[in-house]
């Protein structure tokens, strides 16, 4: 490309009328792109046109039939040839555009561009080759009782999926492209008089500030948008439910959707919104409760079950009934490690065996991980590496860990475990109080989006927090009805 032709693209230049200087920019941009195909031809044998569309991303029968065959065979007498192809073709999406930058940016989505002689303005043309993952049900996200639909990596059939459960024209969708090469669409999607608009005019802001060459997943936007990006705490929700979506939608959050990828991003959240399952909802309030409440006592348990049995067994050994302190003793007695050095080798152990039965294949995966941890456990044990009442606490741990539906907010909790051990096992209970607080501060500093992410407690708001009340006692609120008081309560208008 020399630099003339470079230049015309910087500066956005509009298409000539010369349809050879046009067609000799866009070959000169597309310079050892074999892909690409400039198709000349005359339309009803007299006016010559191109047609350049890009291999395997166009329909190539949908061009031949509905484009092709129709321009070359007429025979009309054109008086206004542009106005005569647009009416013509049998088109639904074909758009007018001016500029080489418009030409280049629908060639990469997969449209056609027709440009044709004596003409400032080219069409492009909606011919997509649409070959697309089918709506499943969400492998990250277990389905109990519920939709067992799930997103996929199309971002116009995920809308489509939340527009048919929200059925509002008060449902708004914004488009933005980031990414200075892929152009990836990211959409935000809203109910307006729902949701807070200091909220969404910071997530429009930052999503333009992007400064990105490509966007391939909804990481790459979420680590330029959250408040604290150097938190091991999730500040925005990732799902792959529609349900789940249209909830939080209806609850006044915002949803931002990534053109290829199947998970969703929801913000702003609470601390409590990563500990909340959709199940609650869908099963009756006595049993949502029930196994909410199972469900905080098995995440700080999570966090401080392997600590509190080092610190104990460390620096408070009057704490343990006599008969139980002999039984850990004598379990103890040809164990070479502190119970500290212990605790940190199976917990490493344990969190290896985990990542490894996530990345191997689903057949062997759940087999590596459950069967190679006893298998290691009674090892150890019989090695005299470790003790068995240590194997049980680890493995206590590892099950709690589990409880938590949100994997994002489940490995910021194992990670905290490491450092929690560590101070229980140098300062004892009163280190472990230590590393309770510290993330107790941690979180009550924390925000989502300006939003705090451990909200106050009021009007009510223990009723969808701790326990899940009755539809009938739960209030009808949104984040911007109640001033963003409590995200994790739920009006009687949402469904999971």
């Amino acid at each position: 490309m020399n630099q003339t032709e470079q230049e015309a693209l910087k500066q956005d230049l509009p298409l000539f009328k010369e349809l050879s200087k046009n067609r000799s920019y866009l070959k000169a941009t597309y310079e050892n792109c074999d892909d690409v195909t400039f198709h000349t031809f005359f339309i009803g044998g007299h006016t010559e046109a191109v047609l350049l569309y890009m291999e395997g991303l166009s329909d190539t029968k949908q061009i031949e039939n509905n484009v092709m065959e129709t321009l070359m065979d007429d025979q009309s007498s054109f008086t206004n040839i542009h106005k005569t192809v647009k009416e013509k073709l049998h088109v639904l999406d074909a758009k007018e555009i001016h500029t080489f930058t418009d030409c280049i940016t629908y060639v990469s989505i997969g449209y056609s561009i027709l440009m044709l002689q004596r003409e400032d303005c080219a069409l492009a043309l909606g011919l997509v080759k649409t070959k697309k993952r089918p709506i499943e049900e969400p492998e990250a996200e277990s389905v109990v009782r519920g939709p067992r639909e799930g997103f996929i990596e199309d971002i116009k059939t995920n809308i489509s999926l939340i527009r048919k459960k929200i059925s509002s024209p008060t449902l708004k969708m914004q488009s933005f492209k980031v990414g200075s090469y892929t152009k990836t669409e990211v959409v935000l999607a809203y109910i307006e008089g729902k949701a807070d608009k200091q909220v969404l005019e910071k997530l429009k802001t930052r999503i333009n500030q992007m400064e990105l060459d490509g966007v391939l997943e909804t990481g790459y936007i979420e680590g330029f948008i959250k408040d604290h990006p150097y938190s091991p705490f999730p500040q925005l929700l990732t799902t792959e439910r529609p349900d789940v979506a249209a909830a939080n939608l209806l609850e006044g959050r915002i949803v931002i959707l990534v053109d290829g990828t199947p998970f969703i991003l929801v913000a702003p959240v609470s601390f409590y919104s990563f500990i909340q399952s959709p199940e609650d909802y869908y099963f009756g309030f006595l049993i949502g409760s029930s196994v909410r409440l199972l469900r905080y006592l098995f995440i700080f348990f999570s966090v401080t079950l392997p600590s509190i049995y080092v610190a104990i067994l460390t620096f408070h050994q009057e704490m343990i009934p006599t008969t139980l302190l002999i039984t850990i003793a004598s379990s103890r007695e040809a164990i070479p490690f502190p119970a500290f050095v212990e605790a940190i080798m199976m917990e490493v152990t344990f969190e290896a065996l985990r990542e490894a039965g996530l990345r191997l294949p689903k057949q062997i995966g759940a087999a590596v991980s459950i069967v190679g941890g006893l298998v290691i456990g009674q090892a150890a044990v019989q090695a005299g590496i470790v003790s068995a009442p240590m194997v049980i606490v680890v493995s206590l741990t590892g099950i709690a860990s589990f409880l938590v539906p949100r994997y994002s907010q489940g490995i910021a909790l194992r990670l905290l475990r490491f450092p929690v051990i560590l101070l229980a096992g140098t300062l004892g209970l009163f280190g472990l109080m230590l590393g309770i607080m510290t993330i107790g501060i941690h979180l009550c500093k924390l925000t989502s989006i300006g939003v705090p992410y451990l909200p106050p407690m009021r009007n009510g708001a223990w009723k969808d927090i701790f326990v899940r009340a009755s539809w009938q006692s739960l209030q009808k609120r949104s984040l911007h009805d109640s001033n963003q008081k409590n995200l994790g309560m739920r009006g009687k208008d949402s469904k999971a």
